[in-house]
């Protein structure tokens, strides 16, 4: 393990200096496998020094604060760190918005000033704990004078920071590392770490077989228990074979939902679960919000979204008639739901626009226009047992006994368990008069129905009316850039740029120019909303270098939009997929549906989604390659 100092005792603080040197490393490859080596040999290492300090050291390689539930962020502009760096380093803030505009990367400049700095004392050495807890208290910093005391907290870390110290501390703080580290080859060298220091404890070498089975074990754990210091805690505890029965599911703790696979025909769908002898059924897929609901044994509740965020506040409605839906005999539960706006006048369900209106911070139960109804078509667990590996037949029995539908609140999702082609024809017709967005197609019996946390699985696959002559479904793409508008758009963004999420590298890759969809009211907002985002192009964005395609402006990744193509085509302009295709693949006549406020820029469509989007569109086609001319 890259060391800056003499190893400490077990259980002593880990030098900060020693997490950066590691990140240096990482910074220097693209190769996965040696990223997760060099992760994984620090991890172990961390298990022999300082086991208490292993989350901790795992959060700052992810760049979170704790886990998505607990909902703390930085949320730090650069405009506050390039204040904190000119006053520490002295740099004049004309300068350091120059060298912002050559490099783009404000950790580099940073850097490089306080380099270049003489001090007259030795810093004091920054340790793993101590700058954790530095970034939490920024986070947690609020109220009158709190950007003068964040900028004071930042500063205190640069002064002590040493060497590339500052480089990584201030990229931390702007929320992205620079470096490629994606959350899933940390979970994996995790395990590798773990299974690996089991072995030096018996004197033993570790074989491949027992290192795969340990990612197996951590990522099927993390799925149900997304905690990294309850799941450290239980392996320290009960070793990696222990995970899976002492680290369960628990109210409280949301685990990851369950995803569907997109499908383009009703055919497809009897294709599939002919393997199956038919047993499976058809229910509404509702257009509105993931909401997983959570009673705790004390008797709160929570609804989290399914990128686990903490919602609770913001549907207060939701929390106030739950009583009315659970009968005596609830004392804990975990239930899977779609939360949609309502018509209470009319009982019908309104459009996802309507839902969007709502105020998403600070609601109060009275202030509130958009009413919702909670559809629910899930039960993961209940009474202090986990439902996991209960067939959908028997979690829909259970949900069924132990709730109860409550006028214009809550109900259960409409199902119809169809074989035909025709009947299922029917039910899709009917789905979309009743303003919904399809069906949702899922295994009844079986292994092949039980609920598989995190898992997008052909044993439930979506059907959308609207998309059954395209690539099946929708797309969520981050918006990454803008072009500036001509004519009746002069005064906006006339048009966008687009990227997928690759969660094997970290990077955002380019899938089309977008500029269709929008109203000039959807336009105006949009300006408002993206201009406070403008910055310099970022390292970790993948798109061509040159030519017309460069984007006016950039943004920072933090909005997500639901997109609408004809079809998908190789190009040589666009990346997403790039790294597995001759070509990357862009979409064709993309068009804007709506903003995803509900998804997180980690949860849009990844490459590998495109990629299998677009070689199911050529081999339905029955074409060896599709046609690449089309490259806008």
């Amino acid at each position: 393990m890259p060391s800056s100092s003499s190893a400490p005792s077990a259980n002593s603080s880990i030098p900060y200096a020693d997490v950066c040197a590691v990140f240096e490393q990482i910074e220097g490859t693209t190769k996965r496998l040696e990223i997760i080596s060099y992760c994984s040999e620090f991890f172990r290492q961390i298990l022999d020094r300082s086991p208490h300090s292993l989350s901790t050291v795992v959060y700052l390689f992810i760049n979170r604060l704790g886990p998505d539930y607990e909902g703390l962020e930085l949320g730090l502009g650069d405009s506050i760190l390039m204040k904190a760096v000119c006053e520490s380093t002295g740099k004049t803030l004309a300068n350091l918005k120059k060298d912002m505009q050559e490099t783009g990367d404000l950790g580099t400049i940073a850097n490089a000033a306080k380099s270049s700095q003489r001090t007259m004392f030795k810093p004091q050495m920054l340790t793993v704990d101590g700058v954790f807890k530095d970034l939490h208290t920024i986070a947690q910093t609020t109220g009158a004078q709190s950007q003068s005391r964040k900028i004071g907290l930042i500063k205190k870390l640069i002064v002590n920071s040493r060497n590339n110290e500052t480089k990584f501390l201030i990229r931390s703080l702007q929320g992205k590392l620079r470096i490629s580290l994606a959350e899933k080859s940390v979970l994996t060298a995790l395990a590798r770490a773990f299974a690996m220091h089991e072995a030096d404890i018996e004197g033993k070498s570790v074989s491949e077989e027992k290192l795969k089975e340990a990612d197996v074990i951590f990522k099927s754990v993390f799925s149900r228990v997304p905690s990294y210091e309850t799941i450290i805690e239980a392996a320290l505890k009960y070793g990696v074979k222990g995970l899976t029965e002492h680290c369960v599911l628990v109210p409280g703790i949301p685990p990851k939902p369950m995803l569907a696979k997109p499908t383009k025909s009703i055919t497809e769908v009897l294709d599939h679960f002919s393997d199956l002898d038919n047993h499976f059924t058809c229910e509404y897929k509702y257009d509105g919000e993931r909401a997983q609901i959570h009673m705790t044994e004390d008797g709160s509740f929570k609804v989290y979204s399914r990128n686990s965020e903490d919602m609770s506040q913001r549907y207060p409605d939701i929390l106030s008639s739950i009583n009315k839906f659970i009968t005596p005999s609830v004392k804990s539960f975990i239930i899977d739901s779609e939360a949609v706006a309502w018509d209470r006048q009319k009982h019908t369900i309104l459009p996802f626009q309507v839902l969007s209106t709502r105020k998403r911070k600070d609601v109060q139960e009275s202030d509130i226009s958009v009413r919702v109804f909670v559809f629910v078509f899930d039960i993961l667990y209940l009474n202090g047992q986990d439902l996991l590996s209960k067939s959908l037949t028997e979690r829909r029995a259970i949900l069924q006994e132990h709730f109860s539908p409550v006028e214009d609140c809550y109900g259960f999702a409409t199902f119809e368990n169809c074989r035909e082609v025709e009947a299922i024809q029917d039910f899709l017709d009917q789905s979309i008069k009743d303003n919904c967005e399809g069906l949702m197609i899922k295994a009844l019996d079986g292994p092949e129905s039980h609920y598989l946390p995190s898992k997008r699985t052909q044993n439930w696959l979506k059907l959308k009316k609207d998309y059954l002559d395209g690539i099946g479904d929708t797309l969520d793409l981050v918006v990454l850039g803008a072009f500036y508008g001509k004519g009746k758009r002069t005064n906006w963004y006339g048009a966008f740029l687009l990227g997928c999420y690759n969660p094997n590298t970290g990077e955002y890759e380019t899938t089309c120019k977008i500029g269709t969809g929008f109203s000039e009211e959807v336009l105006e907002q949009l300006y408002k909303e993206l201009s406070p985002l403008v910055t310099s192009k970022k390292s970790y964005y993948k798109h061509d270098q040159s030519g017309p395609s460069q984007p006016d402006v950039w943004f920072e990744p933090k909005m997500v939009w639901e997109v609408l193509a004809a079809d998908l085509s190789l190009s040589p302009i666009y990346k997403a997929g790039a790294d597995s295709m001759p070509k990357g693949i862009s979409l064709r006549f993309p068009r804007f549906i709506r903003i995803r406020d509900d998804k997180a820029t980690e949860d849009a469509t990844t490459s590998d989604q495109i990629i299998e989007f677009y070689k199911r569109q050529a081999s339905v086609a029955g074409q060896s390659k599709a046609d690449d001319s089309d490259y806008d």
